[in-house]
């Protein structure tokens, strides 16, 4: 951005949850940057101004979705080009890209693209995921490959922990309690976090004891390892407008294996019960889609109102995809001297998170893109 032109934002600037302490009644962006001292020839007519009116959030962040990718693989760079778009005309500015065959070093060159934090790509047993998604190997290599993929992306490694085993007909786990022990002590050692896809509820204890740091879906969390989730600080991210996708996959699983399709179905009828009860619990709630591989992006909007729906407050599903998931992204929110990344409404999204499906405007390093 031209440092001589100047936004000047003005209503509220909800800079934290906090509703006195977290609200500002103006902002400035000088060369792409914030700050909340009034720029020098501001006004004078030495500068261009360009005003702009709202209720002002840090770009909201998309913590599970997958640039780069569809239902089939990876995808080419115009369609990766056109998932990032979507993502930034929702006002999802930050996305962790929970794995990806796809190379999308590329976007980091783009200043109109949203800023993305990769987790190389997913790391699954043998013939036990989507094909074309994954590094398909066997315990004895789960180390190797989890200390590749920490070396390439961009602080997080992800695994799947469980998948239909098509000798039992139900979900099962992937990995040997030793051998992801390892593999999570070697990404920490690397200065990786992992997490992990996970559907079924015997494969949650042994990761958590294994040291792994977020849970991906969640949805077999119950009363007995959420305390475990809450005592060691593991987050979840729980995709809840994928799981409402659990009963046309059971439907279609139905012939060729029962058994997992009434799993599937009993974990979609208790989702809600089970995020709610991981929030009271004070375990830490993340917004994530899902998105790329068979649900469209743009969908940031739509989990915040399901985490709601799930009985998390409003004030505290905003932060799930705004202040709190930047905090534990490591990336800034509206503070002095950051990126002028932010999105901009019209009526207040703290009293009607649905607020959040029609940003006025989009601002990112600076530049109004929407």
């Amino acid at each position: 951005m031209d440092d001589s032109a100047v936004l000047h934002i003005k209503g509220r600037i909800l800079v934290g949850p906090d509703p006195l302490s977290g609200v500002r009644d103006e902002m400035w962006v000088v060369g792409g940057r914030i700050t909340f001292d009034r720029p020098a020839g501001a006004g004078t007519g030495t500068r261009d101004v360009t005003s702009i009116t709202g209720w002002v959030l840090p770009g909201l962040v998309d913590a599970h979705c997958h640039v780069g990718l569809d239902a089939h693989g990876a995808v080419d760079a115009s369609t990766t080009e056109k998932q990032a778009l979507t993502e930034r005309e929702a006002g999802a500015l930050l996305l962790r890209d929970a794995g990806s065959p796809a190379d999308t070093r590329w976007i980091d060159d783009r200043e109109d693209l949203p800023r993305v934090i990769r987790a190389g790509r997913h790391i699954a047993r043998t013939r036990r995921y989507i094909r074309n998604y994954a590094h398909e190997i066997e315990p004895e290599d789960l180390v190797a490959y989890v200390a590749r993929e920490a070396r390439r992306g961009d602080g997080w490694v992800k695994l799947v922990g469980d998948w239909i085993d098509r000798e039992t007909g139900d979900l099962g786990a992937c990995w040997p309690r030793g051998e992801v022990e390892a593999a999570i002590a070697e990404a920490h050692r690397l200065g990786a976090r992992v997490t992990a896809h996970c559907f079924a509820e015997e494969t949650l204890a042994p990761l958590v004891e294994a040291g792994i740091d977020c849970i991906e879906h969640a949805t077999g969390l119950t009363e007995e390892t959420i305390p475990l989730f809450a005592e060691r600080g593991v987050a979840i991210v729980p995709t809840l407008v994928n799981i409402a996708t659990f009963p046309r996959l059971a439907d279609g699983g139905e012939k060729k294996f029962p058994r997992w399709s009434d799993h599937m179905r009993r974990l979609h009828a208790r989702r809600y019960e089970t995020v709610g009860a991981a929030y009271d619990a004070g375990i830490p709630v993340y917004v994530g889609t899902d998105a790329g591989g068979s649900l469209p992006h743009g969908l940031v909007g739509q989990e915040v109102a399901e985490l709601v729906k799930a009985g998390i407050p409003a004030a505290a599903a905003l932060s799930a995809a705004s202040w709190g998931a930047r905090a534990w992204l490591g990336r800034p929110g509206l503070e002095e001297g950051a990126s002028a990344d932010f999105v901009v409404y019209d009526e207040d999204p703290r009293a009607d998170v649905r607020v959040l499906g029609a940003p006025r405007r989009v601002v990112l390093r600076g530049s109004v893109v929407a």
